[in-house]
């Protein structure tokens, strides 16, 4: 790595925030190994500018404990199923992240020791600072908590600097730009704009949770490819939501 490298990016340890959906490729379903891949290089493209990265993977692909207490489901036992769908995520993205030679530690807020270290903060931290991907799984380990509130949480708590969160468009829109033409990107919002205008960056807990500890959330397109490095790096398009 050259001090060139280095100097690119600002950031010293930052939060990747992606969606479970964000891992099935082109599927409906589960997940899709090529587009895990791709994922996985982007974190070690980052990595390799000396950034420590924190991760934290959804469950939608597999299952949403939303959708099973929908449909009759008790809530509880449904979120309970939702973070072991985000351990399966987790350990997916570790294997990938380790065929390219990273170090990659899965960290789970439910305990199991046979394929996931428990969470311990200090720990946690430890291994940052030894370059070490740590991914944290299982959310924040309670029902009724999204993981868009357990990366906050986690961010919070490991001293991140920014929370990347990866999304299938490059910023915030006013409206969905999938169904509306007109659709205007912000370049910078405020966290109690997204909070009132509902603009579905992260669900409302976690937008107050980085409000509070001014945690500024940068919103991005993970299908573009070099994304995640070209915005650390000070290029590309994106929206920053903070004050």
């Amino acid at each position: 790595m050259s001090n060139s490298d280095e100097k690119k990016t600002t950031f010293k340890r930052v939060m990747l925030k992606i969606s479970g959906e964000a891992l099935m490729g082109d599927q409906g379903f589960g997940l899709h190994p090529p587009t895990v891949q791709r994922i996985a290089q982007e974190v070690k493209s980052v990595q390799e500018m000396g950034v420590e990265i924190c991760m934290v993977i959804g469950g939608g692909n597999i299952f949403r404990g939303l959708q099973g207490s929908a449909q009759g489901m008790e809530r509880t036992t449904a979120d309970y199923m939702g973070m072991l769908a985000t351990v399966m995520n987790a350990l997916a993205m570790q294997s990938a992240l380790e065929d390219l030679g990273v170090f990659t530690r899965v960290i789970s807020a439910i305990t199991m020791n046979e394929v996931a270290e428990p969470y311990i903060r200090r720990r946690a931290v430890r291994h940052l600072e030894k370059k070490r991907v740590c991914i944290f799984a299982a959310g924040t380990g309670n029902p009724y908590f999204t993981t868009d509130t357990a990366a906050t949480l986690r961010a919070n708590e490991m001293a991140c600097e920014a929370i990347f969160k990866g999304t299938k468009v490059d910023g915030v829109y006013d409206k969905d730009p999938a169904k509306f033409d007109d659709a205007v990107r912000y370049d910078k919002v405020s966290y109690d704009d997204v909070l009132q205008k509902r603009l579905g960056v992260m669900d409302a807990s976690a937008i107050a949770l980085a409000r509070d500890n001014d945690l500024p959330i940068i919103v991005f397109s993970l299908d573009e490819p070099g994304g995640f490095k070209g915005i650390l790096a000070g290029e590309g398009t994106y929206t920053q939501v903070g004050d």
